[in-house]
This record gives C-alpha cells, structure tokens and sequence, in this order.
C-alpha cells in the first residue's frame, strides 16, 4: 500500500481524521455547523462526493471473510469488501442454510408448476445505498456498460406508477380512497409523535398511543396494508417509518411516490447482484448451518476464533484467524416458510410452542447468550401469533377473474406496463385482503398469455367473509374462492380455478422485526469491542434507517464492512427529506386531506411574490381571502403551538 500512496503519507499521517471516522454518522444527533474541524460531508448529505475510494489503514488483501447468510445484506457486503476494501473476490464465501441463495428476495418455478414469490418490494428514489451498488452492477438484459439502476430508471422513467382503485369494497366495486379521514385530534397525535425522542418510545405498541379513530382510519388502512404493521407493532418503528417515508406521504394514497422493478425480486437484484460476485471469485456454499462461533475476550476485545458448522449431517469446525472477518445475518423474516397449493394447506393450525426454535434463530440465540451485546432475540421470534401472515402467488391463464382486474388496472395487464399500480386493499374483508399485480411478464422466461398476481393478508386468525376459516386452514383454491367472492364473480369459480395454479407461503416471522423494542434489544452492526465480528440484516441498530426494506440491509452490509476494516469512509444517514420544510408542509398537507392547515393563509401572504413562494404546497386561490380570515388563521396557528408544547 505504502508503494502505491506515499505520496499522500504526510497528509494521512499527520489528520486528525483518517483512520477514527465516524462510519455511520446520525443526522439526529449532529448539528449541520460548518467548522474548521468539519472535513466530512454532513451525516445526511448524499451525493457523488460520497462516491469516493477511501485509503484502508492495512493491508487486507490476505483476509478472508466468511459470511453467514447469502440475501441482499450479505450479499452487499460481499460487494463493498472489494470495491473499498480491496479484498480479492476469491478470499469471501457465503455459508447459507438454504439451498438457494437470495434469502428473503426470491421468486422461482414455471408456469406448468405455479410460480411462488413470497413477498415483494415496494421501492423508493432515495434508497441511496442500494443505487449505490446497482449502479456499478451490470445490467440484466440491456448491453454493456448499462447498469441495473440504468435498467430501472428506464423502465420507470417511461411508465409511471400509480393506482387507480387503491380499495375495493361490497363485491369488487371501487372505493374512494382520496382522503385520509384524520381527525384533528389524530393529527395533532401524529405531529406529536414527530417530535418526541426515540428513546421514550421503548416496548410501546402503535395501539397503545394512538386512539381508536385514528386506528380505523382510511390513513391506517392505506399505511398498514403497504407495509404490513398491525396494531400491537412497535410505535418506534412506526415513527421511524413517518420520517423515514415523510416525503412520500402525498403519494401513499395513490402510491404514485413508488418505483417498482420490471420483474420479481430474485430476478431484478439478487440474478445480477450473485453473477457479478461469482465473477469476481467470490464462492457460495449453500445447505450449510452455521450454529455457533467460538468468541476470545481479553483486554484488546472479541475476537471469532471459529465457526461451528453443520453441512450434510456432519458437524465441522473452520478456523478463524486474527486478520480475517466473520458477518452474520441475525435471524430471518422468512425463515420456517411453509407452503401449500391448490388442494393443500402450509400448516394445520399456528402453533405458538414452536416460536423461535428453528434452525434460522439458533445462532443468534447462541450469540446472545455470549455476551447482552448480541441483543435480545427473543423479543422479535418469540410470538409467531403477533408476528406471521400469509400470502398467495396465483398463476393465470385468462379467465374471469382476469377480465375483472382489468376494471382496476391502469393499463392492460399484457402490455408489459404498470397494472395495478401497487396493492388494492379489499376493506370489507375480513382477513384484510390485499392483491397486487405488478408489470408482467413478472418472470423473464413467463409466457405470453399467463399473468402472476400476489395476495396477502393481515388478519388471518379470523373467518373469511365467504369461506368460514382462516386463512392458514384454507386451500389455494378455498383462498381463491374467498378472492372471487370479494370481486363478486364467485359463480365463476370452478371456470377460474380451472385457469389458475395457486402456491401458499405461510411465514410466522415475516413482521418479527416490527415487534416492540427498547434499546440493546438490536445489537449495534460491530458490537462493542469486536475486532473481526459485524451483524448484519432486519435485526441490528441503525441510527435512523427503518426495517423491511432492502436499503436497511444494504446499509447494515455497507456499515460492517466501513467499520471492520475502518475504512475511510462513511455511510451516509438517510435521505435529509424529514428536516426539509417543503416536504414538512406538503405532508401536513396531506395529513389534513389538502385542506389549508394552520396558519397557512398567513404564510402564504408572507411569502407571495418572494424567492420562496413555491414552498408551499398549491392550493385554488380563494378570491375573497380577506385580513379577517389571516387573523384567526392567526389565532389557529398559535393554538396549535401551545398543543405541542404542552
């Protein structure tokens, strides 16, 4: 390294910076001053200037890395251990439990068979971690040098996402759903809940703060069917999310805030993502457990000596030596998945006995047992009631039930183009019943007369409004009939069960990582004192970045990699959109349906024909806005402030 950078010694030498960054800064916590010993961008300010190589402080280059679990977080660690440590692709293997890589992010089978997808990703612009690596990752079908990114931003660019019938209701027909329906007082809640601190929040549930009004709101049926919270879910998470999303708020209704990927998951991120590494040299060893490490504690920290491993039966020990690195993903949403079809159903009954004793928690169970700095992970896979949901992936070949989503597309289901626009919530159904169907073909080699839809549910402890089970007892077929009942086409049944292959997938921790928390329950990426050990996935502390989204574990990849090698380099916070005041307005706005919130009137006087009058959100111009109305909006606005403040 010396060869190749002397010339840079006596500036890396004599900082006060290289080697003790601060490698996932929190905007929360740090003001944005501008000081003489600020020479780092800002905790949350993205961009090019963050695209930079930083100088290691050693030489990596004979470390190997061995990580634990092949999805997205791991697999993004994999990346940046090249691309800024330097660490030959050959030097790293993945030790996964299943038999195909992807963890969470997956999608298989034929249309003879039945396609499966588990779940799917609802996506953002500002997932800056995870365009920061598919940028550079070649792209699936166009040629080179186009990137995925450059694939994706074609696509959604040119094809909008929006929906048009967001809810249905009363046998398929279509609900209204341009307003939130907020009360005042459930507003005020909301405004309050931005405000308050983190750390208050601890092993609080969104049900326990918020009242009955706002739990039955159109905005809470919009939110929780988008992302799956229910009301005994962590509030803190809640919160994060309302920071995290502020920016998108306007857009939840119609979802015209998202971007989706022209095919599954699998195929979008994970195909690309694993050619790319398996080029590089980078080795995958699937069917393999890894069921305990053998940590050394003494006076300069932990260090992982081995990994206790099972692979074909046989219980092996791999050697860990000082210089190389060990990543583990922490627990799995997806793990235990059990599946059914048309005729079968994935369990008999959900059994709470066996709550987190499979394979998939064992490891961080043993991690946690070594030291309260692993986290408590019996706080997330201990309740498989609170924690599960299913879903259903349906194959079709036309049939009335086709004919019926086309009232609630956007664009016809075969044009390749954006179709429903995201999920419809059926609000009469008694299991909460989503469906969604994204562009087809949603599989590369899918045919061209064959359509993959996705439905999911929320409440499935309770009856079905048409077939009287729950959701896990049923049948694809019995589920399917219980969908064309809520279309009103259940006569038609036996012709589309006929033309439809259905594959179940009943998850039990699919929300664990939404269960309430409080501090330490999540241990940090690099605990305290580990020299060779990071954590990574839906289960360890970020600063301000949310769960159930593949930027947190791309993130929690990125930040293990910047810590363990100590890198140079940062991560940066989440996008800055919660501190910008264009974006505050415009998601009180929406809050109050786009009605003129406090004090508004007044602002908008102050500020017409100024510099910044495009802040606010646009509004028809009342002719007969008089000084009168300024004053009690005035008055409002004050009101309003004392409320807060208490």
């Amino acid at each position: 390294m010396k060869v190749d950078t002397h010339k840079f010694d006596k500036v890396v030498e004599t900082s006060s910076t290289y080697g003790r960054v601060n490698h996932a800064p929190n905007a929360n916590t740090e003001p944005p001053m501008n000081t003489a010993q600020r020479s780092m961008p800002f905790a949350d300010e993205p961009g090019n200037y963050q695209r930079n190589r930083g100088l290691p402080t050693k030489d990596y280059t004979q470390s190997k890395v061995y990580i634990v679990g092949s999805g997205i977080a791991g697999m993004s660690a994999a990346y940046y251990f090249i691309r800024d440590g330097r660490i030959p692709g050959a030097n790293i293997t993945f030790l996964e439990q299943q038999s195909i890589d992807g963890g969470s992010l997956d999608g298989a089978g034929t249309a003879q068979e039945g396609y499966i997808i588990r779940g799917g990703r609802e996506m953002d612009m500002t997932y800056e971690n995870l365009w920061d690596i598919f940028q550079d990752i070649p792209a699936l079908e166009l040629p080179k040098p186009y990137s995925v990114l450059d694939e994706y931003r074609l696509i959604n660019d040119n094809d909008p996402n929006y929906s048009k019938a967001r809810f249905i209701h009363q046998l398929g027909e279509v609900q209204d759903f341009r307003k939130f329906g907020l009360a005042k007082k459930d507003q005020m809640a909301l405004v309050k809940l931005l405000l308050k601190k983190k750390e208050e929040l601890d092993d609080i549930a969104i049900e326990q703060y918020f009242t009955p009004s706002f739990l039955e709101s159109n905005f809470w049926t919009l939110w929780r069917t988008m992302f799956a919270f229910e009301n005994w879910h962590s509030l803190l998470e809640f919160k994060l999310y309302m920071h995290r999303f502020l920016h998108a708020i306007d857009g939840l209704k119609d979802l015209s805030s998202l971007v989706f990927p022209r095919y599954n998951q699998y195929d979008t991120f994970v195909t690309p993502l694993r050619k790319h590494l398996v080029e590089l040299g980078v080795k995958i060893q699937l069917d393999t457990l890894v069921e305990d490490i053998e940590l050394h504690s003494n006076t300069t920290g932990k260090v992982v000596q081995s990994l206790l491993v099972k692979q074909g039966g046989k219980e092996t020990r791999i050697p860990i030596d000082e210089q190389d690195f060990v990543v583990i993903t922490t627990g799995s949403m997806t793990e235990d998945t059990a599946y059914g079809t048309n005729t079968t159903v994935p369990i008999l009954k959900v059994d709470p006995t066996t709550s987190g004793k499979s394979p998939g928690w064992t490891l961080w169970k043993n991690l946690a047992a070594k030291s309260p700095l692993f986290g408590n992970p019996e706080k997330f896979c201990s309740n498989i009631e609170k924690s599960s949901w299913e879903s259903a992936t349906l194959t079709c070949k036309p049939s009335p039930l086709i004919d019926k989503l086309k009232e609630y597309s956007v664009n016809d289901p075969y044009s390749g183009k954006t179709v429903t626009g995201g999920i419809i919530t059926i609000t009469d159904s008694k299991w909460l019943m989503s469906f969604t169907c994204n562009r087809q073909p949603h599989f590369p080699t899918q045919p061209d007369d064959i359509l993959v839809l996705w439905v999911y549910a929320l409440f499935m402890d309770k009856e079905g409004n048409y077939v009287k089970k729950t959701m896990p007892a049923c049948t694809g077929n019995e589920i399917l009939a219980e969908l064309c009942y809520h279309f009103g086409i259940v006569d038609k049944i036996d012709q589309i069960i006929e033309n439809t292959i259905v594959r179940t997938a009943y998850m039990p921790y699919i929300t664990s990582m939404f269960m309430p928390r409080a501090q330490g329950d999540r241990p940090q990426v690099v605990p305290q004192g580990c020299r060779n050990l990071g954590l990574i996935g839906q289960f360890v502390e970020t600063p301000n970045d949310v769960v159930f989204t593949m930027e947190s574990s791309v993130r929690t990849g990125r930040q293990a990699v910047y810590q363990l090698l100590n890198l140079n380099k940062q991560v940066p916070d989440i996008f800055p959109f919660q501190y910008d005041i264009r974006h505050l307005l415009k998601a009180a706005h929406a809050l109050n349906d786009d009605q003129p919130i406090a004090g508004e009137a007044l602002v908008r006087k102050f500020l017409r024909g100024t510099y910044y009058e495009h802040i606010l959100p646009p509004v028809e111009k009342n002719k007969d806005e008089h000084e009168s109305f300024l004053v009690e909006q005035y008055e409002k606005a004050r009101d309003w402030f004392k409320k807060i403040l208490g």
